[in-house]
Order: C-alpha cells, then sequence, then structure tokens
C-alpha cells in the first residue's frame, strides 16, 4: 500500500507493548491522533457446547480485552488534549442474537456496554464515542477471520448446525461490499455531535428497528423464521 499521508504500523491488539510501540510512533509521525478505530475481530461460529476453554479465551482477548487495551493507551493522549473520536466496530448482533453465533454475538455485546458507558465517562473531555453497527458485509469475516466450533461427539447438533450455517453461509454471499462500511466510519468521524450507533449494511437497520419496536416474544420468534428460511 503506497499512499500519500498514509502510515502502516504492525500492531497486534493482544500484545501491549506492540500497542503502545504503535502508539508512540504514530505520534511521532503525526503530531496528534484524532480518531482511533477499533476494528480487530474475528468471529467464531458454531454452537456453545463445542467451544473450547481455549477458545473462548481467543475470542475475548481479541474482540473485547484487545479492543480495551487499545483504548486505554490512547485515552489519555485523547483527554489531554481535550478532543478525539473512538469508533469503535460493532455489529448488529451487538444488539439482537443470532444462534451459532453465541460467543462472537457476546463479544459484541460487551463493546456495546463498554462505548455506551464510556461514553459518560468521557464527554467531560469532549471525546466522542462512536459505534460502527453492520450487518452482513462481504469480507474476510466468512473466510479465513471466521473460527469453526465442532466436535464429532456432538452429533445432536449435526442438523440443526448444517442448516443454520448454510443460511448464514447465504447472508455472506449476498452481503453489500466493506466500502459501504468504510464510508460509514468516515462519516462517523467526521460527525461532530454526539450521536453513538451507526448502523449500515444489509437488513441491520430493519433488525435493530424491530427490536426496539416489536414485543421480545414476537423478535425471538422473527429470528427463528429467519435463522430456518435463511437470512
Amino acid at each position: 500500500l503506497n499512499l500519500t499521508g498514509v502510515k502502516l504500523y504492525s500492531l497486534d491488539v493482544t500484545n501491549e507493548k506492540s500497542i503502545e510501540d504503535s502508539f508512540q510512533a504514530a505520534i511521532k509521525d503525526f503530531g496528534k491522533i484524532d480518531v482511533l478505530v477499533n476494528n480487530a475481530g474475528y468471529g467464531g461460529v458454531g454452537v456453545f457446547e463445542a467451544a473450547t476453554k481455549e477458545q473462548i479465551q481467543k475470542q475475548f482477548d481479541t474482540n473485547v480485552f484487545g479492543l480495551m487495551n487499545v483504548t486505554r493507551a490512547f485515552l489519555p493522549h485523547f483527554r489531554e488534549n481535550k478532543a478525539g473520536t473512538l469508533i469503535n466496530i460493532s455489529s448488529v448482533g451487538g444488539q439482537i442474537t443470532f444462534p451459532i453465533y453465541s460467543l462472537y454475538h457476546s463479544t459484541k455485546w460487551a463493546v456495546e456496554g463498554f462505548s455506551e458507558a464510556l461514553q459518560f465517562e468521557l464527554r467531560p473531555f469532549k471525546i466522542k464515542v462512536k459505534l460502527i453497527e453492520p450487518g452482513p458485509i462481504k469480507t474476510e469475516f466468512y473466510g479465513r477471520s471466521k473460527e469453526l466450533f465442532r466436535k464429532p461427539e456432538l452429533k445432536e447438533y449435526d442438523h440443526y448446525m448444517d442448516v443454520t450455517y448454510e443460511n448464514v453461509n447465504k447472508a455472506g454471499a449476498n452481503a453489500q461490499g466493506p466500502e459501504l462500511v468504510a464510508k460509514m466510519i468516515l462519516k462517523a468521524a467526521n460527525d461532530r455531535s454526539y450521536k453513538m450507533r451507526y448502523p449500515v449494511g444489509g437488513n441491520a437497520p430493519f433488525y435493530l428497528a424491530m427490536r426496539r419496536i416489536l414485543p421480545n416474544g414476537w423478535f425471538t420468534g422473527l429470528v427463528r423464521s429467519i435463522v430456518e428460511k435463511g437470512l
């Protein structure tokens, strides 16, 4: 990648030294940081019972604790400058859930709760907190950035897993491109208001609206219908 004014840094969100080194390098090169986008994450897919302790820990280390570690490293800079925008990439799955995404969605619910609390803490310092909530987007989430949880001895789940997994893959195949999310991130970064949530792509706005409007029993029935018939 060779773009004017763009510098790339290697950053591992699960390694605090890597985070600090990248932060210091960016400060050295640019003098000031205005926007932090927390985008690192991957999806663990499968029924919860099939996930190992190590897989559960890894999912939260990347999607939640890594995001928190990066945020913690950058906040003093924002606070001292009385300015800054923190953008956390969440998901439509941060407010609603689908089967076989129990781990991934639980990390996104954590990101949503963390971000919502953080906006109160940081507003006195004029720091804005934004959440980008994508629906199905055509990225490597449906490829190499996905980890499948499955155990041969849990055959009772096989049919349910196969049907649900097929329908989820259909959603990925028909998803819109990542450019849509990139534009929404840019919009959020330039938004001077304290608006927090930005749903984008697929049926994300529809799902989130239905979550707010429908009684819980109706909404969960809608989700079951969607999963059984295909997203």
